[in-house]
């Protein structure tokens, strides 16, 4: 008899098809209010789940009683009760690596669109505003030669230095956990203290995870760092950063500018400051969000699901001690 799964997103027709090829398949194809009940009643029979953009908490988790795997179309994972989940013995994945290149080009056009102040500028030649050769007014500042600082030096932050440093001739300072020995080889990269790569930096880009420890890591102390000229990126998560005193910063010109793919609250409210500002270009959390990568990543939580309900280790376990167990347990 086939397991139950729960999908609460879209697959492309070929995905689709090797799951029912495996299992039982319920579609919760939007997380709207019907949507949600529709998964709330679905939940009881279910052995696995599938999706992204939903938080599961104990009190979601608790109306499945049979369920032993989740695989999210994720690399981030802040939306998941990892702890519940392992005491629960529920295997989690995720999917890293497919969407890191990806990721690490939507930095790059925000570093590129937000120097060169492209879309302020196409918004002007848009609005016929365009009526004599451009000046100092309009121009930006350079990208190549710059000093890019990076904050968490994981996959992505390796692709986004490798961009700046083969790409751009751009020095590559960054802060982590602990030094990189691999990264400094390749890129020439140096290890900074949090306060001394925000003094150094001309681009702080943030990419490293949303954690206890991360939340609100960056917030007016940390924006007083940074120079005037400093130009701020985040494609990690939105509550990384204060964002009142992001506002506070852009708003006195403390730094230049922003590129922000995240927010504190997704999707932004229409009344944010943030967009009243000329100096921010804001993009709606599309980080991975191409054709290609959105369906390696699918492919991906499929395979991690499929693995999971098979009594096989997902290649992207999030909570290796359930697997672990379960292997004690046999």
């Amino acid at each position: 008899m086939k397991k139950s799964v729960v999908l609460y997103k879209k697959l492309s027709a070929p995905l689709m098809a090797r799951l029912h090829e495996h299992v039982d398949v319920t579609l919760i194809d939007a997380l709207d209010e019907p949507g949600l009940a529709r998964l709330r009643d679905a939940l009881p029979g279910a052995h696995g789940l599938l999706g992204a953009s939903l938080r599961l908490d104990a009190r979601l988790l608790d109306l499945a009683p049979k369920l032993e795997a989740v695989a999210s179309v994720s690399v981030g994972v802040d939306n998941y009760d990892i702890d519940y989940l392992t005491q629960r013995g529920i295997l989690l994945s995720n999917t890293p690596d497919v969407l890191t290149e990806t990721t690490a080009d939507t930095g790059f056009a925000l570093i590129l669109a937000t120097a060169r102040r492209v879309v302020e500028l196409a918004d002007m030649v848009r609005a016929g505003q365009w009526s004599k050769n451009i000046g100092p007014a309009h121009f930006g500042t350079d990208v190549h030669g710059k000093t890019l600082g990076i904050i968490g030096m994981g996959r992505i932050g390796e692709a986004l230095a490798q961009r700046g440093h083969f790409g751009f001739g751009m020095p590559v300072i960054y802060h982590s956990h602990s030094p990189k020995p691999r990264v400094e080889e390749r890129f020439g990269a140096q290890f900074r203290s949090l306060p001394e790569l925000l003094q150094q930096a001309d681009f702080v880009c943030l990419t490293l995870p949303l954690t206890a420890e991360t939340e609100k890591l960056i917030g007016a102390r940390e924006f007083a760092l940074m120079g005037p000229e400093t130009i701020f990126i985040n494609i990690s998560r939105g509550k990384v950063v204060d964002e009142a005193a992001l506002v506070e910063a852009l708003q006195q010109r403390t730094i230049r500018a922003a590129g922000l793919d995240v927010f504190e609250r997704e999707p932004l409210s229409h009344d944010s400051p943030l967009l009243r500002l000329n100096n921010v270009v804001a993009t709606p959390h599309i980080g991975s969000a191409t054709h290609e990568t959105r369906e390696a990543m699918a492919a991906c939580a499929v395979e991690n699901l499929l693995s999971a309900l098979g009594g096989e280790r997902p290649d992207n376990l999030v909570n290796p001690s359930v697997y672990a167990l379960s292997l004690i347990h046999i």
